[in-house]
């Protein structure tokens, strides 16, 4: 019984695991042939930084928060947008939400959007952005802007195929691995056929990127960047997150607990949103996706967490990392509580 839970466990978290990778390959790889473009976006408008910031944050993954706060520090936006990415912004556990229950998803992406513009647009009317204006030399968000990275150059696809890297074999190798067990069944068998899908045209895309980019690209931005930072700790807090609690639930009536204390559960989510890091947040995603918590607590959870997005922040400017955050606390309790007293 006990390796049934610890197979079936594994099976979920790869299938997460694999669809978070490369949905965050192919957002790299978009980033780094639009470079600049975000920058350029950005107006003295205050609403267009607000929807701008709302974007950024609503990206999966952090890259659009390390984007957001490098701009403010160079002055590019105010502190209110930088609330409005932050509420926008779930982290890498986005990617995770998107693989578990996309359609729940993306209507919490949409309500955070929404919650995140209203937040930064009342927070520089009460308070005064200059005052938050800072002039700092790191940009905070990897963008090689010295580098010209030609992603697909059909003179090189030959010499790249017929002498891949170390790196090249490796991706290719776990992403054929992973379109077979999809196709078998073996992994994501009990998905509805739409999702599965969709998996497979977003690995065939990142199987594409892993056989045309340069070995740069492949080395610095995919193996380095994503593989190597992102990945295992992705892998490790979702098998852990999902092995926990099928335990928990196996063998502790926990859900008796959780559906007689909401409050006490809703303040928990929103101090462990606290902690500027990507997979405590999972805890919240876990359960929700086995139906131990309403859609509210994880909404109040989404508002107030921002993966390690606020990491860059809190290193640059602690005044501006508490003034962030104590604005998501009252908008995370805030939405919070308006939907355990209206029953969503």
């Amino acid at each position: 019984m006990i390796i049934t839970e610890l197979v079936d466990t594994l099976k979920t978290a790869l299938v997460i695991t694999g669809f978070v990778f490369v949905m965050m390959l192919a957002i790299e790889y978009i980033n780094v042939q639009t470079k600049g473009l975000w920058q350029k976006a950005v107006s003295k408008n205050k609403f267009k930084q607000y929807f701008f910031s709302a974007f950024l944050g609503a990206v999966p993954g952090c890259l659009g928060a390390f984007t957001a706060v490098g701009m403010f520090t160079h002055g590019m936006l105010s502190i209110g947008a930088i609330v409005t990415t932050m509420i926008a912004t779930s982290g890498d556990e986005a990617f995770v939400m998107f693989a578990m229950f996309p359609e729940r998803a993306i209507i919490l992406t949409i309500i955070i959007f929404g919650v995140g513009i209203f937040a930064g647009w009342l927070t520089d009317k009460f308070l005064k952005p200059e005052k938050f204006k800072l002039k700092l030399k790191d940009p905070g968000f990897a963008i090689h802007q010295n580098e010209k990275c030609v992603c697909f150059n059909k003179k090189n696809i030959f010499t790249q195929l017929t002498k891949p890297s170390v790196y090249r074999i490796a991706l290719f190798v776990f992403l054929v691995a992973l379109i077979t067990g999809i196709l078998t069944g073996i992994l994501a068998g009990n998905s509805k056929e739409w999702i599965r899908i969709t998996v497979l045209i977003a690995v065939g895309f990142s199987l594409f990127i892993v056989l045309s980019v340069p070995d740069h690209f492949l080395k610095k931005h995919l193996w380095e960047h994503v593989v190597k930072v992102h990945l295992p700790k992705i892998f490790m807090w979702t098998f852990g997150t999902l092995l926990f609690f099928a335990f928990l639930m196996k063998y502790i009536d926990i859900e008796t607990w959780i559906s007689s204390n909401m409050f006490a559960v809703l303040l928990i989510a929103v101090l462990v949103g606290i902690i500027p890091e990507s997979g405590p947040h999972l805890i919240f995603v876990t359960l929700f996706a086995q139906g131990s918590i309403p859609f509210s607590i994880l909404l109040a959870s989404s508002v107030v967490q921002d993966g390690h997005g606020m990491l860059p922040l809190l290193a640059e400017s602690k005044k501006s990392f508490i003034i962030v955050k104590s604005i998501n606390i009252i908008f995370g309790l805030a939405v919070g509580l308006f939907g355990l007293l209206f029953n969503f």
